[in-house]
């Protein structure tokens, strides 16, 4: 006679924990903005949401192209020092017109993510000491390159790109929104972005089955820091200076944050760039309302720290990609 087993708390359990990964942050994201209207009525003012837009920016680009290096089952640290290597080369070549200063900074990221690409790719070294040592170069350079000490930018052109809005958002926000819907079709409607999918599921699988598994990686990387200096080009346009001792400091943990809360796993294989989007919008509106409530940074910083290590949890009980 066979035995009966009971298996509904399991399945409910099992059914709850796709749930929160498909759907949670979206939920967190509405409570969220809900308790902020709460507590403060002034939070939906638009002089507010500028404010949260223009500082979410910077983060989601690089939470981007983030998302693509962990969906690859890789990290890129090194996010970071390319924003300030990208804004410390501003001051340098406005001279010659925004457009010299942008391709220059943008071709830097470009490289930077290039050699990181190379060394995971080619010579297989581990991303997170590749990007590491990346991070601390990269920085170097940047600092060597102004001096190590903040520049002020004072040339229109550059100042407009951080400040003006379009239809009441910021163009820094429409940046943004246009490099997510980028990479979402890369991601959703395109080879590359099943290729990329396939490697971070199983990277020998996808080299023995004949993808091209070096170029995907070192393009990759690429993405990443052509973002993380479009990032830094932005930041340089909103503060009004280049300051490559302190600007993207910390910015790589930022990016992975969204990341990691969007329901990207950190063991590669998929990519949520919308839930990328709501995990930067996220962690920014925790930000703003503790900071808005005088809420010490440190208190903040024990938050997001608790957030990171639910969301990785709960991507790593999901036991499937």
């Amino acid at each position: 006679m066979t035995s009966l087993t009971w298996t509904g708390p399991a399945l409910d359990r099992a059914r709850l924990r796709r749930l929160l990964q498909e759907y949670g942050v979206y939920a967190a994201l509405a409570v969220l903005f809900a308790v902020a209207v709460g507590l403060d009525t002034n939070f939906v003012e638009m002089s507010n949401i500028r404010v949260q837009l223009y500082q979410v920016a910077p983060t989601l680009l690089v939470a981007l192209g983030m998302a693509l290096v962990i969906g690859t089952e890789g990290i890129d640290l090194s996010v970071g020092a390319v924003i300030a290597l990208a804004a410390s080369v501003v001051p340098l070549y406005l001279g010659y017109g925004l457009l010299p200063a942008l391709l220059v900074s943008l071709l830097l990221g470009a490289a930077s993510g290039a050699v990181g690409g190379a060394m995971v790719a080619f010579a297989r070294i581990q991303p997170i000491v590749a990007t590491l040592s990346l991070m601390i170069g990269v920085r170097g350079l940047a600092e060597l390159i102004n001096g190590n000490s903040a520049k002020p930018v004072t040339e229109s052109a550059i100042l407009d790109l951080g400040s003006r809005s379009l239809v009441g958002i910021p163009e820094m926000a429409w940046i943004a929104a246009v490099c997510a819907l980028l990479t979402g079709f890369l991601v959703r409607r395109t080879t590359f972005g099943r290729q990329l999918v396939a490697i971070g599921d199983n990277r020998q699988a996808s080299r023995l089955s004949g993808l091209p598994v070096r170029r995907v990686l070192v393009t990759v990387y690429v993405i990443s820091g052509v973002l993380s200096a479009l990032a830094g080009l932005l930041i340089v346009g909103h503060g009004a200076e280049a300051d490559p001792a302190n600007q993207g400091l910390n910015m790589e943990l930022n990016a992975i944050t969204a990341v990691v809360v969007g329901g990207t796993p950190l063991t590669g294989g998929r990519v949520r760039v919308l839930g990328t989007v709501a995990g930067a919008l996220f962690m920014q509106l925790i930000t703003a309302v503790l900071t808005q409530h005088n809420v010490h940074t440190s208190y903040t910083q024990i938050v997001e720290a608790a957030i990171i290590c639910f969301a990785v949890y709960a991507s790593q009980e999901r036991g499937t990609r």
